[in-house]
């Protein structure tokens, strides 16, 4: 029997064994250098990136402060709503909460559809404005995949347009963008907090107690207005422009002694609870941000200062007559002449010619200064936003004509808080004090603005303003003495010089007039056809809101009792010393 003989294998060469080794060598080094590179090298990349898919930092917003007034009464307030938000994924792969969700967000499902696929790479979208938390719950009690809800607070202002220019508005990251909301948004805004959760892929929140950093709330701004008398204010200057078909106005009433605004107002306004109306011209606080010529309501500044040096007396007399006075190319007019007057005879008729004469006796120097003395030339410093600087130029500028118009109030720009600064000094013995649109901080004392002697003197002349004789005879209250001045100021002309159909009326005055505690100042802008002149058209506003402040404040008719203000911070500062003609006011 033959045996069988089976083929011997052949030895594997040298070199294929080496390529075999080298190339697991090979495969090994790439593995395990890849493996380095990613769990040493790449480590805190790879963990940061992959936080950023599950780790997510939840903001906790802050209560933002309340804006008060001066008697706690809300003018802003935040309250808590809900801002849903999707995960587009994760929602529409459940078409039947998709059609839910439209239905209580009062949107059709197709559009919705249409909007979350068009939005499908997204990780999270908002679909819709912040809701009230119990709409809120009401959607996330569906179960809709994908489906949640974020707190914020939503500003809500009770006053409404009453007192919406001066409050201001903030914008939907709760900022403050105008306004008091503005002007003390580091107070307001407190410091929101934070919490670190990890989250699934349809977006809930699997562990939430990661990191956590409480929210800090905002601190409460009380103001120094009054609500009642805002209202009022509001309500008169409204009506006022309404029935004389003005453009606009503008209405201040402020504490004579600490210079607390009491109320501010202006026309047209604008209601900050609606976001269509923000951008509208009615949110300007005219009172503060606005500039214009005073006209004739600077007369008793003048002659306070003509008082103050020595130059006139309360019975000096001044020849008016023939009821023009020429100064170079200007011929300053007087509508009613008057012949001969005294100061107070000046200030109750409102002569231009009596008024540009002190002016020229006093000098550019003189009549500068005595502007000066009562701020004219200065900022308010009040911290509201686009407040206006005024434009009281050097009188080394000034010539003989600058120097009369300046005497009854052109040439020169100023803000409604301006002069009403000014006449608080007349109100408080000759002491100015410094305006407050914010209650607290640090008292700033009054400076002085002219002695005691020479501020009762002019505050006695402008008593014969409110007479029948007078020019402001609408601007009486029954039962007090009030004293003040008129005024109707041309507008400049789009083409130069000034327009004599286009008027501001003003009147600014004090009650009581013997120991005056308010100031009060009304402009209303371009009256329409019935009449323009400060007398008649601004003064019976004042008339109104400063006798319901004065019953609302208890101010008797002496003006000794006033429980709801504070007396005059009794430490004075010195303060350093520093065209064409206008109808009858």
């Amino acid at each position: 029997m033959t045996a069988v003989r089976h083929p011997v294998a052949e030895p594997v060469g040298g070199w294929r064994r080496s390529f075999v080794i080298g190339a697991m060598a090979l495969g090994a080094f790439i593995v395990f250098g890849r493996a380095f590179q990613l769990q040493v090298l790449e480590r805190d990349f790879l963990t940061r990136e992959g936080n950023k898919r599950h780790i997510r930092t939840m903001t906790i917003p802050a209560h933002r402060g309340a804006i008060l007034d001066r008697r706690g009464e809300p003018l802003a307030l935040s309250a808590p709503v809900e801002t849903i938000w999707v995960v587009p994924s994760a929602l529409l792969e459940s078409p039947a909460h998709l059609t839910a969700l439209a239905k209580l967000l009062d949107r059709r499902p197709s559009e919705l559809e249409r909007f979350l696929k068009a939005r499908l790479d997204r990780k999270f979208v908002y679909v819709s404005d912040p809701l009230s938390p119990a709409e809120a719950k009401r959607i996330l009690s569906l179960g809709a995949p994908g489906v949640f809800s974020e707190p914020s607070y939503a500003r809500y202002y009770p006053a409404g347009e009453v007192a919406g220019q001066l409050v201001g508005f903030t914008g939907r990251d709760g900022t403050g963008l105008e306004g008091i909301e503005k002007a003390q948004e580091t107070v307001l805004a407190g410091r929101d907090g934070e919490r670190r959760v990890i989250r699934d892929r349809a977006g809930r929140v699997v562990e939430d107690n990661l990191e956590f950093r409480p929210a800090q709330p905002g601190e409460d701004v009380r103001l120094t207005i009054d609500l009642r008398i805002q209202y009022l204010a509001y309500r008169e200057l409204k009506n006022a422009v309404a029935e004389h078909r003005a453009k606009g106005g503008m209405i201040v009433v402020a504490d004579s002694a600490t210079g607390e605004v009491l109320a501010i107002a202006s026309q047209p306004g604008f209601n900050p609870n609606n976001s269509g109306e923000r951008m509208s011209k009615g949110a300007r606080n005219r009172a503060i941000i606005d500039s214009f010529e005073p006209g004739s309501t600077v007369k008793p500044l003048l002659v306070a200062q003509a008082l103050e040096l020595g130059l006139y007396q309360p019975s000096s007399l001044i020849d008016t007559t023939p009821g023009t006075f020429k100064v170079g190319a200007l011929t300053v007019r007087d509508v009613h002449p008057q012949g001969v007057v005294d100061l107070a005879k000046l200030l109750s008729k409102s002569s231009n010619v009596g008024a540009a004469k002190i002016g020229m006796t006093l000098g550019a120097e003189a009549v500068w200064s005595g502007y000066q003395r009562f701020g004219l030339g200065e900022p308010m410093y009040t911290g509201f936003p686009g407040e206006v600087n005024p434009v009281l130029r050097h009188f080394s500028e000034w010539g003989q004509i600058a120097t009369a118009t300046a005497s009854y109030g052109y040439g020169f720009s100023l803000s409604a808080l301006h002069l009403l600064r000014a006449y608080a000094a007349l109100a408080n013995d000759g002491l100015m004090p410094q305006i407050k649109l914010v209650r607290g901080g640090l008292p700033m004392p009054p400076q002085r603005a002219v002695s005691a002697n020479t501020a009762r003197a002019v505050r006695r002349m402008l008593e014969q303003v409110v007479t029948p004789e007078g020019t402001a005879r609408r601007a009486a209250i029954s039962g007090y003495r009030v004293a003040g001045k008129t005024g109707t100021v041309r507008k400049i002309a789009e083409t130069g010089g000034y327009d004599g159909n286009r008027h501001q009326s003003l009147f600014i005055g004090m009650v009581p007039a013997e120991r005056p505690r308010l100031v009060g100042l009304v402009m209303i802008d371009e009256p329409g056809p019935g009449g323009y002149y400060g007398g008649l058209v601004a003064a019976p506003v004042f008339s109104k809101v400063m006798q319901g402040a004065a019953r609302l404040l208890q101010i008797s008719p002496e003006g000794t009792d006033a429980p709801e203000l504070a007396p005059a911070v009794p430490h004075t500062v010195a303060f350093p010393l520093g065209g064409a003609a206008e109808p009858r006011s």
